[in-house]
């Protein structure tokens, strides 16, 4: 037993040996452990020091894994695929020349640095050992030299795309590693080299190796498939433009830099600066970012997650989280290199206090500290800008998509569905509830960056007063506990306030739509009394809303002086000692966390909002569909192309088979016969055309059509555009059909009467013209499309009988001859002419036979004829010529004419482009705000609240920067007086928070007051040259942001501006030098914002007036939807959709990110401004301030980019909504009627006395509205 254990042990013996010549070789000492018997040791406290020998020889180990993997890379590409000659002749890109250049110096001075380290240890030890010192130097030149290498080496083409990015991605994962060890090693030794600088900055070199590397890749699989495509033949269409004339945003084609800085905006900016801005001057949105693309790619995923789990129904949410989860992962990872940043300054804030107090660890270390602090904001301004300009255009492309998808379903929809989701609310989801979600994005990283920050900061206060960070955490999760409650309620409250602004905008739109009827039957008031009392209902629960926001406004604003007071009590009773550079340390902290911490309320908000608005949405889309698919038959024999089979079927429009609308129903219709349907109202005639449409659900037997479908409604649809584009519906002009289209129509005469023939405009459905000249123009469209099938539902009703024989024989008898023919009438004139006549009662077919057939058999039928024979006062139908037909000639002259004269002058138009202001309105808009119900008052109640709670905190701050280092004043009184003061600027906060709730409340109640009384007393000529759609959008989308955005924000904005000047003059006050940087600074930031205005207020009212297109087309198609099936043009109509969204997406892309344009350029301003600061307390002798004054200014001074980024976010937004404001004004001064009530001229009490109408000498003329 002991010869092999003397064996094991000589042999244990012999590899320690050569362990240690091993490590004697590298290392010569033992650096991490003092036992020679244990070199590698178990204490992890060597990575605190770089300079340890097994983190050289870690970090040599790693860069000999890149050098092979590369190597093998190249290798394994040179021998695989030979050289094809010629490669694609490009430049380099900026990106790769910036990450070349400084890949190639990181390696060069690494390398220098080895040679320099070897060649000193050389001279003064006569050996090269250890060999760690240098050849970690070596080695991480040449990977960088290889970094460089690989970079420019790109344009080539010959490395596989996954091998560099794997290469890229662990550069930066060591690179990092490094970066954060060497950090901390510098904060703790408070000690700075050559070598932790060369760590540092090798984390942004890799960086820019990754996103080099990405975004090359990237560009050369789209040249790719750019190559492959040249291969396909020409098709004459550009990738980059719709249209000749389009232009594609510069945002497209934007480098790396251009995209950071927003330096492809400028044009636009410029332009915006030299005249108003329309329409065609906004560049269109690239191609991912349209809605066609966006809806594409989230049927995709519905459809994917539909195949996964079949029995569920997919969650909207998660669709559209699978949709974007590539452009949420990096805004999340802008959002995390912000917060790392803005966590960097309290402790930048320690070592400067340090620095005033005369403990410098280096020389000029002040000056390092304020060129870092540079850096520190620079990069925060960056990364935030580029997480809020994302998450910005996300929401945009979830809007986009949402209401394709609402829209599209729209289209489908069931009529059981329809009872369910009204028109009124189906506008809602377009304009209100996808508007909510599109907002949801730009707040999603808000709820885990407030988190990380928060823990960051804790992490921070730990350092600074030990375990009263204890007393912190209570607070922060009392408030947080608190807050829960109130956040249920709100998300309650907010349900009740969607489904009372849904009940009041269906009564708002049907008031609208029927506004004649309103106005013939002097209906106005009563309608307004409901509507208004529908939305006093809405305003208790706004109410409710808005008080719970204001509560939650309260607990967040308020917690950060609780959070504070309870710490220093903490620090008292644990008997912490005080000082200026952990006080401060600890206030800096708050500070830079006290705008996240306020913004909760927000947060909170808009998810509770959201998940309203995915709820709603989600229920809409999940609603049933029309079955019609298996109704339409393809027709392979030509013989079954126009005939229609039936047999013994029953419809419901309920779909229930227990409540059927039809009943037995056997029909037979072959090719070319034409029916009558005849039957007292009530009998089931439309349905019975509703049902071979399929729009009513087939409960029992079989239904067959053979064949295309044209369709004229009872009740006629008529679209704003021309008359020409009403008859065409989507069809391509062919002059010679479309001139017998106008004659068999009996439209020629009523033409020659319309100022600009068939190209004259006609109003929202067709309000300018007749019930007659309606029909008539529906039977044009129907006889236009050369169907196989037309099912006409008693088109004669609305035209006199003259004009009814006259259709009958040219259109019906000779326009549709040969085609099958459905004609539901009244009028049994016609009746002999048909193949077969169908008589209905109660849902059934009694009988179906020849005109005389079924008069000699059917007493129904005979009692029909003679109730309409009495009626009428005529058993006969009358023979009338019909109109002499024009010359095909003659007219294309007229027409070409009246096309060249309509070029000409469009001022005549009845639909006229929507109003928008132009230019800078200044104070306009606010003050029309804040003069209901005197609302100013309140405004400037609030104003003084938040300056009082403002210059509370700044007394507060004061106090303790003078006493907290003063021996005279005992820590009990300085923790009392800094509590008392406190909670005196938490009363002002609490009076100021329910103020503005107040303030929106009654401004909104008073705006839409005076916008029904405006609306209800406007004449018809309003409303015919009106599209609803533009007053809808008012009455819902602007409503309902003057309701719950407007008051807030107003109030953040005043709150944030405050903020930002007491930041830059408690700033200014220690190191008033800073003056002469600041005052031109600032002047420069007020030019700057004018500049950025000039173009954001007329991206902003495009944005607006835009919107009521997608409104005005949502609402058309709603009531037009059977007639758009019926034609088979739902994919046309969703295309103009798409088109529509695009065209409102465009610059509302534009309007948010020149506000990213505008903010970035002012964070570098308050950049500039900090860090002069900083430099005046470093230039100015030590203890020229006490050390708590430098504290207090420079933890204002580094939420001064905060502040500014608060306040401008905010005045940005506001402006943003503050149209809203201009929008509803506009319509809250239509030139009224006359009065409903003239004192001097009221009639006697007992009129009228007899009723009788006289007319004399009455003239009327055509008004041109």
């Amino acid at each position: 037993m002991s010869q092999p254990m003397n064996q094991n042990l000589s042999r244990k013996r012999k590899f320690t040996k050569k362990m240690d010549d091993f490590w004697s070789l590298i290392c010569m000492d033992y650096d991490c452990s003092k036992a020679r018997e244990n070199p590698f040791c178990n204490d992890f406290k060597f990575l605190q020091d770089h300079s340890k020998c097994i983190n050289n020889l870690l970090i040599i180990c790693f860069d000999i894994l890149l050098l092979i993997m590369l190597s093998f890379t190249m290798i394994k590409r040179t021998s695989s695929t030979p050289f094809h000659g010629q490669t694609r002749a490009e430049r380099y890109s900026n990106l790769q020349l910036v990450s070349a250049t400084s890949n190639g110096v990181l390696g060069l001075v690494h390398s220098c640095l080895g040679i320099w380290i070897l060649e000193e240890m050389i001279r003064k030890n006569h050996t090269a050992l250890p060999l760690n010192w240098w050849l970690v130097e070596f080695f991480q030149g040449i990977t960088w030299l290889l970094a460089s290498f690989t970079v420019l080496s790109l344009r080539l083409k010959h490395y596989p795309v996954t091998s560099l990015r794997l290469f890229a991605v662990l550069l930066l994962l060591a690179s990092g590693i490094l970066c954060a060890l060497s950090l901390f090693y510098a904060i703790s030794s408070r000690g700075l080299s050559l070598k932790i600088a060369l760590d540092v900055l090798s984390f942004p070199a890799s960086i820019l190796v990754l996103l080099c590397t990405f975004k090359v890749c990237h560009r050369d699989e789209k040249w790719k498939e750019k190559d492959e495509s040249l291969y396909a033949p020409l098709n004459g269409q550009l990738n980059e433009t719709d249209s000749v004339g389009d232009i594609v945003t510069p945002f497209a084609k934007a480098g790396f830099f251009s995209r950071m800085t927003f330096w492809w905006l400028n044009p636009l900016m410029k332009k915006g600066k030299e005249k108003t801005l329309e329409d065609e001057d906004i560049p269109k949105l690239r191609e991912p970012d349209r809605a066609e693309s966006c809806y594409s790619v989230f049927i995709e995923q519905l459809n994917k997650q539909k195949q996964k789990e079949p029995t569920l129904q997919p969650s909207v949410f998660w669709t559209i989280m699978s949709c974007h989860w590539r452009e949420i992962w990096i805004s999340g990872f802008f959002a995390f290199i912000k917060v790392v940043t803005l966590s960097c300054g309290p402790l930048l804030l320690n070592a400067f206090i340090l620095v005033a107090e005369g403990n410098e660890s280096f020389k000029y270390e002040g000056y390092v500290l304020a060129i870092s602090l540079f850096f520190a904001k620079i990069i925060e301004s960056l990364s935030q800008r580029q997480w809020y300009f994302r998450c910005r255009l996300v929401g945009m492309k979830v809007r986009s998509l949402l209401t394709a998808a609402i829209y599209k379903k729209q289209l489908k929809l069931s009529n059981a569905a329809r009872l369910e989701h009204s028109g009124g609310e189906i506008m809602n989801y377009v304009t209100v509830d996808a508007y909510r979600i599109g907002e949801f994005p730009f707040w999603f990283h808000q709820m885990w960056t407030t988190s990380f920050q928060i823990c960051i900061a804790l992490v921070i206060l730990v350092r600074a007063i030990g375990l009263a960070t204890i007393a912190s955490m209570v607070v922060i999760i009392l408030t947080v506990l608190c807050n829960a409650p109130l956040a249920k309620l709100q998300q309650k409250f907010q349900s009740k306030l969607m489904v009372a602004q849904d009940e009041r905008l269906k009564a708002n739109s049907e008031a609208l739509v029927n506004m004649k009827v309103l106005k013939l039957y002097a209906w106005e008031k009563h309608f307004k009394k409901a509507i208004e009392g529908l939305r006093n209902v809405e305003l208790e629960m706004l109410s409710a809303v808005q008080s719970r926001k204001a509560y939650n406004i309260f607990l967040f604003w308020s917690s950060p002086i609780l959070v504070s007071a309870a710490s220093f009590a903490a620090c008292y009773f644990l008997e912490i000692p005080l000082h200026a550079n952990n006080v401060f340390t600890f206030v800096a902290t708050l500070r830079l966390v006290q705008e996240p911490i306020t913004s909760i309320p927000d947060v909170i908000g808009v998810v509770i909002q959201s998940k309203v608005a995915f709820a709603r949405i989600g229920k809409f889309l999940e609603a049933s569909e029309l079955q019609n698919a298996n109704c339409r038959k393809s027709c392979v024999d030509d013989n079954l192309r126009g005939s229609i089979s039936i047999k013994s079927a029953d419809f419901s429009w309920e779909d229930n088979v227990s409540k059927p609308t039809l009943r037995n129903i056997n029909l037979e219709v072959r090719h070319g016969q034409k029916v009558a349907i005849c039957g007292e109202v009530g009998s089931g005639k439309s349905t019975l055309l509703a049902t071979i449409l399929g729009e009513v659900p087939n409960t029992k037997g079989t239904i067959e059509v053979y064949g295309s479908f044209a369709y004229v409604s009872q009740t006629a649809w008529i679209q704003s555009g021309t008359i020409r584009e009403n008859i065409l519906f989507g069809a391509d002009l062919d002059p010679q059909r479309y001139e017998e289209t106008l004659y068999r129509s009996s439209l020629i005469k009523d033409l020659e009467l319309f100022p600009y023939g068939d190209l004259t405009e006609i109003g929202e459905r067709g309000v300018n013209l007749s019930g007659g000249q309606k029909q008539r123009i529906q039977l044009a469209r129907a006889l236009y499309q050369n169907a196989d099938i037309y099912l006409l539902d008693d088109p004669f009703s609305a035209v006199d009988a003259h004009t009814a024989t006259n259709l009958f024989k040219e259109y019906i008898m000779e326009g549709l001859a040969g085609k099958t023919v459905l004609l539901v009438t009244h009028q049994v004139d016609f009746l002999p002419a048909f193949d077969s006549v169908m008589l209905m009662l109660d849902g059934e077919i009694l009988q179906a036979a020849p005109y005389h057939h079924l008069l000699e058999s059917s007493r129904e039928f005979q009692e029909l004829v003679e109730a309409h024979k009495k009626t009428a006062g005529s058993d006969h139908q009358v023979d009338t010529p019909s109109a002499k037909r024009d010359s095909t000639s003659g007219r294309e002259i007229k027409q070409d004419f009246l096309e060249k004269k309509l070029q000409a002058s469009n001022e005549n138009k009845l639909i006229k482009q929507e109003e928008r202001e132009i230019g800078d309105t200044g104070l306009k808009p606010y003050i029309q705000y804040l003069n209901q119900m005197k609302g100013y008052i309140y405004f400037a109640a609030t104003t003084l609240c938040h300056i009082l709670f403002v210059a509370g905190q700044i007394i507060q701050n004061s106090w303790m920067a003078a006493n907290v280092d003063n021996p005279h004043i005992k820590t009990l009184k300085l923790i009392l007086v800094y509590l008392l003061i406190g909670v005196v600027s938490i009363v002002f906060m609490l009076i100021r928070t329910f103020l503005i709730a107040a303030l929106g409340l009654l401004s909104s109640k008073h705006l839409f007051s005076q916008l029904m009384n405006s609306l209800f007393r406007a004449p018809m000529s309003f409303y015919d040259s009106t599209p609803l759609g533009r007053i809808l959008s008012r009455v819902s989308a602007d409503m309902s942001i003057v309701d719950l955005d407007i008051p807030f924000y107003l109030a953040y904005t005043v709150g944030g501006t405050t903020n930002f000047y007491s930041n830059l003059a408690v700033l200014s006050f220690v190191s008033w030098q800073v003056l002469f940087v600041a005052i031109p600074l600032v002047f420069a930031a007020i030019q700057l914002q004018k500049y950025y205005f000039a173009t954001a207020k007329a991206l902003m009212r495009l944005n607006g007036t835009t919107k009521s297109f997608v409104a005005n087309h949502v609402a058309e198609t709603n009531a037009g939807a059977v007639t758009i099936r019926a034609f088979k043009e739902e994919d046309r109509f969703f295309k103009k959709n798409l088109d529509l969204i695009d065209v409102n997406a465009s610059p509302f892309f534009h309007s948010f990110t020149s506000n990213e344009w505008l903010i970035q350029r002012l964070e570098t301003i308050s950049a500039v401004v900090l860090s002069a600061a900083a430099l005046c307390m470093v230039v100015l002798p030590p203890e020229t301030f006490p050390a708590g004054f430098i504290g207090m200014a420079l933890s204002y001074g580094l939420s001064l980019n905060n502040s500014l980024v608060f306040s401008i976010q905010f005045q940005c937004t506001l402006a943003n909504y503050i149209v809203s404001v201009e929008r509803i004004n506009q319509y809250m001064y239509i030139p009224s009627e006359a009065p409903e009530v003239i004192e001097g001229n009221r009639p006697p009490v007992n009129w009228p006395v007899a009723g009788k109408v006289e007319i004399s000498n009455l003239q009327v003329t055509e008004t041109s509205y």
